[in-house]
């Protein structure tokens, strides 16, 4: 059966993903009531009588959360909406105590907004490109409570902490193409976000979480039948639960079968979507006007403030550089990569660093990115720490990098200094170095001597090298590297190891010379003949080994101490 749907129609899909992500606001109270707004705690430590639905409270806007909204809407060039209205969504959920959620369905915030990215996933992309993705709306709306379920007592509860947490949703049009689009307009999001100071961007901690809504379609046919995948967790989650999707589609389709409009989630630990609930049946949520909550009004003319009414002008005048500015401004001033550019401003912890440590004494730009890109990564990958949670100061980073540019030590010596540095970064970075004894050999008559002794003790590598094969180098300085514990400087062993391998090879094309001379003079003359390129002699036909052995004999002869010959 997999044979004949491989083997069946071969012609070309397209797949189109539409985003809905909700993001919780950073307030300090909820969206309707005066209960903190914060993550974990003790369950059902934050709820006030309006999140558990006691009958007989109403709900109270929460100015600030309006704001972020807008600050939102605003840096996604949406239009601003002078009037919005807020709805009751009707649904049953256990943790949603009052059977209805107040959102803004009909009448958003905001509308007509735009968001532009840049796609480049390293492994996949071999350069960035642009995409955008344009946004219908943007809608303030209270979060539910969580269900905790125990499998062992066979028995749900219900924590109330989430009940009222204030969101904005997101919904974008279907514009997208695969999982990794998809993704890079997530990690655009969050920084987004975060540049605002309007969320956390904390996708583990349920901050922002991701629908998307995936179909595939042949090109001049109507749009396929959907599917949506709930409560994406992650930004590589996004990637990977729309790229298996549609596979699952197309697969289904190949072999004659049709895509039934569900609602599926992601299973990260067995990578695919699994089938929560079907959605043949559009559910009606009996959307009616919330008759507790006045329609919300906003100033777009003016920057004066009111007491009920929010000035758009001086929230527009408040907004920071976004992501997008910030890679340009890189480019030009210093002149980077835009793979190295995107993948530096998506680590807000990094572009710190950088700028903090450009600042303070000029180094290299590139050096210092790739620095930061490869060496620094890979050190708090290699110790499991979150890059969030490095401790190291500018200076030392700024530091390390002086000795890499001054040859004090390797690159590898530097991984070894963020490894003690990481466990303990108050150790003075002398004192690692001299402990760890990682300060560099550049001493060119210390590496003239190691050089030496390798080529003479390791005659075998060195007879191949003669013979031709020039990829024992690499095993020669391997074995340098090893002998004298990475402490020489490598590019200029690198130099000086080839400089002797070409004297002995060299010496060696003299000693056959002179062999052929004596042969010469035992009578044999006959076989040989001296050709018009000095004394040199070779075999009849041979004239041009013999240039080139001249040629070689410019480098060095063995037999002149001037010269600078080795034995």
């Amino acid at each position: 059966m997999k044979r004949h749907c491989s083997a069946q129609s071969r012609e070309k899909w397209r797949s189109v993903v539409g985003l809905e992500v909700h993001a919780q606001l950073n307030s300090e109270s909820k969206l309707f009531s005066g209960s903190p707004n914060r993550f974990g705690g003790l369950v059902n430590n934050y709820v006030s009588l309006f999140d558990a639905a006691i009958p007989g409270t109403l709900p109270v806007l929460n100015r600030r959360c309006v704001e972020l909204g807008i600050l939102t809407a605003l840096a996604l060039s949406c239009k601003i909406n002078e009037v919005s209205m807020f709805d009751r969504k009707h649904y049953f959920y256990a943790d949603l105590p009052a059977g209805y959620q107040i959102t803004q369905q009909r009448a958003p915030l905001a509308n007509d907004g735009i968001i532009n990215f840049q796609v480049f996933t390293p492994g996949i992309h071999k350069k960035p490109y642009k995409r955008s993705s344009k946004i219908k709306q943007i809608q303030l709306e209270q979060d539910s409570g969580k269900s905790l379920h125990d499998s062992e007592l066979k028995q749900s509860l219900v924590d109330l902490n989430r009940a009222g947490v204030p969101l904005i949703e997101l919904v974008f049009e279907p514009d997208l193409e695969d999982g990794e689009e998809a993704a890079a307009l997530v990690k655009e999001l969050v920084l987004i976000v975060q540049r605002l100071g309007v969320c956390s961007g904390r996708m583990e901690e349920g901050a922002l979480r991701v629908d998307a809504n995936v179909s595939i379609h042949r090109p001049g046919e109507p749009l396929g039948t959907r599917t949506e995948i709930k409560n994406i967790g992650s930004v590589r989650g996004v990637a990977g639960a729309i790229r298996h999707e549609i596979e699952r589609q197309h697969d289904i389709l190949k072999c004659g079968g049709c895509i039934v409009n569900e609602t599926r989630a992601w299973d990260a630990v067995a990578r695919r979507t699994v089938a929560m609930r079907d959605k043949e049946q559009v559910q009606d949520y009996r959307y009616m006007p919330e008759p507790n909550l006045p329609p919300l009004r906003v100033n777009l003319m003016t920057e004066k403030d009111m007491p009920d009414v929010i000035s758009v002008p001086r929230l527009h005048g408040t907004l920071p550089e976004l992501p997008e500015q910030t890679r340009q401004k890189l480019m030009q001033k210093y002149e980077l990569r835009p793979d190295s550019v995107i993948q530096l401003v998506s680590e807000p912890t990094l572009l710190k660093y950088f700028n903090n440590i450009i600042l303070v004494n000029y180094r290299n730009p590139n050096k210092l990115v790739n620095f930061l890109l490869n060496e620094l990564v890979t050190a708090l990958n290699k110790n499991k720490i979150d890059i969030e949670d490095c401790a190291l100061k500018d200076s030392q980073i700024g530091e390390i990098v002086d000795m890499l540019a001054k040859k004090k030590i390797d690159l590898e010596g530097a991984g070894q200094l963020l490894d003690v540095l990481l466990l303990k970064p108050d150790v003075e970075l002398t004192d690692i170095i001299k402990e760890q004894h990682l300060s560099l050999v550049i001493d060119e008559e210390e590496i003239t001597r190691k050089c030496i002794e390798v080529i003479r003790n390791n005659p075998k590598l060195v007879k191949q090298y003669k013979d031709g094969k020039i990829k024992v180098f690499k095993a020669l300085l391997g074995i340098l590297a090893k002998d004298t514990q990475h402490r020489l400087d490598m590019s200029v062993v690198s130099k000086k190891l080839e400089d002797l391998l070409k004297r002995v090879l060299v010496q060696t094309l003299y000693e056959k010379r002179n062999r052929l001379h004596l042969v010469a003079r035992r009578g044999e003359a006959r076989k040989w003949r001296t050709c018009a390129v000095g004394t040199h002699v070779c075999r009849p036909g041979a004239f041009g080994e013999a240039i080139k052995v001249v040629q070689l004999y410019s480098i060095a002869d063995p037999t002149n101490p001037s010269s600078g010959g080795l034995f």
